[in-house]
């Protein structure tokens, strides 16, 4: 850290950014909050995507045995995190061989076969990046005949904002529950960054600052971002004065920067 940015602030701002970029829409993905908190009897669709840690597969299995939706899919080919989540999951399940090359969504599908007893519905074995996610799951959606006129996305607390943007942008008119695979925060102890109730195989703290802040450049509405006045493939995204002042912290204290982005962003 510099002499001017003390870890505690440092946490703040990764707090901001992780709240701003994970939000969750309803308390639970139960159908009690699901009717309480958005007057849904249950979704069509329930999406868990590629690029999360686990802990999206456990939120996913949760959600599943609630049965919050008609239809359930995973969604995930080959991108920048299908080696961790391989690595993660093949320790996990050492006798589990389709993990060993297969996509994001089969991995998915392994890891909920096999330590939860569950099945999904719909596997999306393709896309590469957030903007083919969604266009490859309406595809396949559209394709089964599934109606998904209400959907429920969990995705990676760093990317679920960006998600439900390139959704809406795809989809104007569908009501979306967005519910980020974990709710995150970190804290300072002894001028050190550590997670409080890390979830299961959380990024490395430096990882998880880099990611917050690439996806606050993606977001941003300008030349350099993914919306509308940008390359164009999200609605656009409102990013408060808060997440700005918390981004600068981040990007002064000399601990972290942006994860600039790649053809597998």
């Amino acid at each position: 850290m510099t002499e001017t940015t003390s870890a505690a602030r440092v946490a703040r701002a990764i707090n901001t950014l992780a709240a701003f970029c994970g939000p969750r829409d309803v308390s639970a993905l139960t159908p009690v909050a699901l009717r309480d908190e958005r007057g849904w009897s249950s979704a069509d669709v329930l999406i868990l995507f590629g690029g999360s840690i686990l802990a999206g597969a456990e939120t996913m299995a949760d959600a599943i045995r609630n049965e919050v939706a008609t239809t359930t899919m995973l969604v995930g080919g080959h991108g920048h995190t299908t080696e961790t989540l391989r690595r993660v999951v093949a320790d996990r399940l050492p006798l589990a061989g389709a993990v060993d090359a297969g996509s994001e969504a089969e991995i998915f599908e392994t890891y909920l076969r096999e330590v939860h007893g569950l099945s999904v519905d719909l596997l999306e074995r393709e896309s590469t990046n957030c903007g083919n996610n969604i266009s490859f799951a309406l595809r396949l959606l559209e394709q089964a005949n599934v109606p998904h006129e209400r959907m429920i996305l969990i995705q990676d607390a760093t990317m679920q904002r960006r998600m439900s943007a390139g959704l809406k942008k795809a989809r104007p008119k569908t009501d979306v529950i967005d519910f980020a695979s974990s709710a995150v925060r970190v804290e300072a102890a002894d001028d050190l960054l550590r997670y409080v109730d890390p979830p299961d195989s959380m990024w490395p703290i430096g990882r998880f600052a880099s990611m917050l802040m690439g996806e606050v450049d993606r977001l941003r509405d300008d030349q350099r971002g993914y919306g509308p006045r940008g390359s164009g493939w999200i609605a656009h995204v409102d990013v408060p004065p808060d997440v700005e002042v918390a981004y600068q912290v981040l990007a002064r204290s000399g601990e972290f920067s942006a994860r600039t982005a790649d053809p597998l962003a």
